[in-house]
């Protein structure tokens, strides 16, 4: 009997391991096959002097005044204008809220639906007491060891200055789109766009424009930063999480210190917080996550690549290890994040108040609605308040990596970045590009901007920067790009 059990047992697994098998070979590659092109001349130098130029420019966006800093926007327009002729020539601009710019370069074929690049103009504020930490002056606009160093060498004045450089080059070679090209160029990103895209988005709206894509900043070609795959990867980003705020406030009778109340505001406030922070909600590989790993299964090897073409047997395996990594795990969920906390202004004084914001980065699928419920429910104290601040935005929609202008941006990186893997991918913070999405019928998002792990803390953080070699892909980029949108709709299939 025990003979004929395993037996029984070792032909199941004889079984198991050929499903597996067969499942893993026939997950074959995706990428397409397209020849690369001969990368156009340009002047690299040149370049990354203007982009310096720019960052010179303290185009500093500050919470509840947009408008903090309209005099560097301006001369940063003006900089556009000067270091651009060309460009200016062809294409109509026009200010909105007097700090944003919208650029639109008409097409031959006023039958064909628009097109968006976007680029902010805006930047974040020095961290205070960081300042120290900088090789170079954050807004010195210097170029050292091959690099553009400063605040918005990387975001977003690198893709702004791109764009701008690409159309320059092609104005100049007497080039003209098919499809209306539209530029965004928002002046409060960094603060949530409501003044600059949103604006941008409802001006379009009522002129009754319907945008075919629209291509903004967002994720990267990194090098190194997902075990188990040699080669550089590119994500286009198909879909934005949600942004949601919130307050969370616990009362008490202020009193002295010598004689605490069993239960002190700032208690109740610090355990409600622990309890968010340990029962975050749930995780699962679905939705873009889920298509994003299946792209990439052909591409990796060994173990690897059998873990991922099997998810249906090693989905829980492959959860548990891509939610030990902060990048990866929130690919799979609503993520919770701990960051503000206020009370008291006396050691010896019991405060009446305690209060804390919690930010939310809402996965597709989840909602603001959803996550107000998970928090009440985790908090479960009539003593903490829960309520929204600030301005809260559902999860885009999926843009469908199947649609013409996905293949037509991932046609131009493989063209232009030989070997590079290209797979979907979610972004999962937030860009100027959520605002255009009732105008358009697909939002992407990304930015040919090359990383490694240890570039990735330069993002909003100490010593920016940008290789100019990089900042020359990233002119190329947008060159080919718009090349590649001209031809015939057909060509871009």
């Amino acid at each position: 009997m025990l003979k004929k059990i395993a037996l029984a047992l070792l032909s199941l697994l004889a079984l198991l391991a050929a499903i597996v098998a067969a499942n893993t070979l026939r997950h074959g590659s995706r990428q397409i096959e397209v020849a690369a092109v001969q990368p156009i001349k340009l002047d690299d130098n040149a370049a990354a002097q203007r982009l310096a130029a720019a960052v010179r420019l303290r185009t500093i966006s500050l919470d509840g005044d947009p408008g903090a800093n309209a005099a560097e926007f301006r001369k940063l327009h003006a900089l556009l204008k000067k270091s651009f002729p060309r460009a200016h020539a062809v294409l109509k601009r026009e200010t909105v809220n007097e700090l944003s710019l919208l650029y639109a370069w008409p097409g031959s074929d006023p039958a064909a639906k628009p097109i968006m690049l976007m680029a902010h103009q805006d930047v974040v504020p020095i961290a205070h007491g960081t300042e120290r930490d900088w090789k170079v002056d954050p807004f010195a606009g210097e170029i050292r060891d091959g690099f553009v160093w400063g605040r918005g060498a990387w975001d977003d004045k690198a893709n702004l200055f791109a764009i701008f450089e690409a159309v320059e080059t092609l104005a100049a070679a007497g080039f003209r789109p098919r499809q209306t090209v539209y530029i965004a160029a928002g002046h409060d990103e960094e603060i949530g766009g409501q003044q600059g895209a949103k604006a941008i988005a409802e001006l379009l709206k009522s002129r009754g424009v319907q945008l075919e894509f629209v291509l903004d900043e967002g994720l990267l070609i990194t090098e190194g930063v997902l075990k188990g795959l040699d080669r550089p990867l590119a994500l286009i980003g198909t879909a934005e999480k949600g942004y949601l705020t919130l307050a969370l406030g616990a009362k008490a009778v202020p009193g002295h210190s010598s004689m605490p109340p069993p239960h002190t505001a700032i208690g109740m406030l610090s355990a409600a917080l622990a309890r968010l922070e340990d029962r975050q909600m749930p995780a699962a590989i679905r939705g873009v996550a889920a298509e994003t790993f299946d792209t990439l299964a052909p591409e990796m090897g060994g173990l690897n690549r059998v873990l991922l073409s099997n998810l249906w047997l090693f989905g829980p395996v492959v959860k548990s290890q891509l939610e030990k990594g902060a990048s990866t795990n929130a690919m799979l969920r609503t993520t919770t994040a701990l960051t503000v906390v206020q009370a008291g202004n006396k050691e010896n004084v019991l405060p009446a108040l305690a209060e804390a914001k919690v930010n939310f980065r809402i996965l597709p699928g989840d909602s603001i609605e959803g996550v107000m419920a998970h928090a009440k429910a985790t908090v479960a104290n009539e003593a903490v308040a829960v309520a929204r601040s600030g301005h809260p935005n559902e999860p885009t929609a999926i843009s469908p990596s199947s649609a013409p202008s996905f293949k037509l941006i991932n046609r131009t990186i493989r063209e232009l970045f030989p070997g590079t893997v290209v797979a979907p991918g979610l972004m999962i913070a937030a860009t100027d590009s959520r605002h255009m999405a009732p105008i358009a019928d697909a939002v992407y998002r990304f930015s040919p901007v090359r990383a490694r792990s240890e570039d990735l803390p330069r993002f909003h953080g100490t010593n920016e920067r940008i290789a100019v070699s990089n900042l020359a892909e990233l002119i190329r980029f947008y060159h080919r790009l718009l090349h590649n949108a001209a031809g015939p709709p057909e060509e871009k299939k």
